[in-house]
């Protein structure tokens, strides 16, 4: 498996023969110092946890030019596709699994929320997820999406046994360095852990130094931006 951490929460995944982009905000994303083509180069499927625009992000343009599969909750699903016209959807929601073809996405529970607003009006966009990643002799990749800490993560570790947490820390709409580092350690027997959410926006933790402190280091990798890494 390899990933790529774009900035903010968004990530390339490629695995089971796919380009997966997860939450992929480049545009406006200030955290993103790439080329949003070369990021989204090749890709198979976009996978969202949430309705926010900073993890919608550029979704609508990289379906439309590459026709990749989109993968989200119902509410998502629909609004991508009556709003912009792109028909290959793959809707799913809380404790479903779908095959996506070389590997599954599972949706579990985020405690967060999620919509976005036009012309001044909010739009529901479903509840938020964090998504589970499977494919066959890779390790399976849980991405948080943006979470507080909530106790049933012990039944996300129980049931699904991720390898790689990837996990929101820059507190203010997630958790903080020390909540995020509670539960990886209480819920999780994680064997690489990834930082994000956090250095996008000034109001959001600038590093990952109080969370690298609060884990120890423990099985913490800090990605550089844009940078592939094997695993």
């Amino acid at each position: 498996m390899k990933i790529t951490w774009i900035g903010h929460s968004a990530f390339r995944v490629e695995a089971g023969g796919a380009a997966i982009l997860i939450d992929p905000f480049l545009t406006g994303n200030p955290a993103f110092e790439g080329d949003a083509d070369a990021a989204s180069a090749g890709c198979t499927h976009v996978v969202l946890t949430h309705g926010h625009d900073d993890h919608i992000g550029d979704t609508p343009a990289i379906l439309e030019k590459s026709g990749a599969q989109l993968v989200a909750n119902y509410e998502i699903c629909m609004w991508i596709s009556s709003t912009f016209g792109h028909e290959n959807v793959n809707p799913t929601n809380h404790g479903g699994t779908v095959d996506c073809g070389g590997f599954t996405v599972s949706f579990t529970n985020a405690v967060h929320s999620s919509g976005t607003t036009k012309d001044g009006q909010s739009i529901y966009l479903g509840n938020p997820a964090g998504v589970v990643i499977k494919a066959d002799g890779e390790p399976a990749l849980y991405h948080m999406g943006d979470t507080d800490i909530f106790s049933d993560m012990a039944l996300i570790n129980d049931i699904y046994a991720p390898d790689i947490g990837i996990v929101p820390i820059g507190d203010r709409f997630t958790m903080g360095a020390k909540t995020a580092a509670m539960a990886c350690k209480r819920f999780f027997r994680f064997k690489t852990v990834i930082p994000c959410h956090y250095g996008t926006f000034p109001i959001l933790d600038q590093t990952a130094d109080a969370f690298l402190a609060e884990m120890g280091g423990e099985n913490v990798v800090v990605l550089d931006k844009s940078v592939a890494k094997q695993f």
